[in-house]
């Protein structure tokens, strides 16, 4: 696992303090090529990791990776799933059958059809989430997708729920179809470290709020470090900015001095921020070894 990777947040209008900036980033980025263009920054500085929801217009980003495989050989999406809002669309444009096909894996709309449709009516969690997974990963067919996270408005919802069971179906499935890493994506940390030790998903990916000052750290800040301290996981740190609420320098510093931190994500719209970030990294983190592309 790369020890930076690059979010799409800035791609979707998603600021956490401000809604000016949020629509300002929403409005540039309406054209797929000024995504592009972010993500070749990113790239050329030596960040090779996208992690991304399964947003629709992420499908004209892997086109074109496709397309283009010399220039992109290193690169990785880290798919983040599912995209809520993606599926209340499609059955309101197509219906649910037109949903259906859209969606489904290419095996086959009987079969993906025929697996959910009998795990409804036994009420088989287990089929149901396997389709969906298949479904959000039909976009990445023939990248490269070290690691596949659940994304944490479904995690905190079976969190909540107490369906725990849950996390060990999506990282079986995701182990045997994909060979890939499962990730996590939560907004507690330490209730979820607990849950998935429970269930016998061992050293997991955990991606969550980690910064400096507790900023939408739910459960507490020193639940937090006490859980990195004595819980084994590989944690990705995510809002370590706090949404600028913490000065860049600052925060790369407490963040590298951390322990079973193995990565940080991050979101950036120009060159010189990506470039701040992972000299940063650098300074603070030197096995981290990221390097400019030649």
């Amino acid at each position: 696992m790369d020890r930076l990777l690059f979010g799409d947040n800035q791609f979707f209008g998603v600021n956490h303090m401000s809604e000016e900036k949020a629509l300002a980033q929403s409005i540039r980025f309406q054209d797929i090529q000024a995504v592009i263009d972010v993500l070749d920054n990113a790239y050329d500085e030596g960040v090779k990791s996208f992690m991304c929801t399964t947003h629709d217009r992420i499908a004209l980003v892997a086109d074109y990776m496709r397309a283009n495989p010399a220039r992109y050989q290193d690169f990785s999406f880290l798919p983040c799933m599912p995209y809520a809002h993606k599926y209340a669309n499609a059955v309101t444009e197509d219906g649910m059958l037109g949903a259906l096909k859209r969606f489904m894996p290419d095996e086959g709309l009987v079969n993906a059809v025929m697996r959910g449709g009998m795990s409804l009516a036994k009420k088989d969690i287990e089929g149901i989430t396997t389709v969906l997974v298949d479904a959000e990963m039909k976009m990445f067919t023939g990248l490269r997708t070290p690691i596949i996270f659940l994304q944490n408005v479904v995690v905190d919802l079976l969190l909540g729920l107490g369906f725990k069971d849950a996390f060990r179906i999506f990282a079986t499935h995701v182990r045997s179809r994909y060979n890939a890493e499962p990730g996590f994506i939560t907004m507690n940390l330490p209730l979820l470290l607990d849950a998935l030790e429970e269930v016998g998903v061992e050293n997991p990916i955990v991606c969550s709020n980690i910064n400096k000052i507790g900023f939408r750290m739910c459960g507490g800040f020193e639940a937090y470090v006490r859980a990195l301290r004595e819980k084994k996981v590989r944690a990705i740190a995510m809002s370590v900015f706090a949404s600028g609420a913490i000065a860049p320098d600052e925060a790369i510093e407490w963040i590298c001095q951390q322990p079973n931190i193995e990565s940080i994500v991050f979101g950036a719209s120009s060159r010189s921020n990506i470039r701040n970030t992972r000299e940063l990294v650098d300074r603070y983190w030197p096995s981290s070894s990221l390097l400019p592309a030649a």
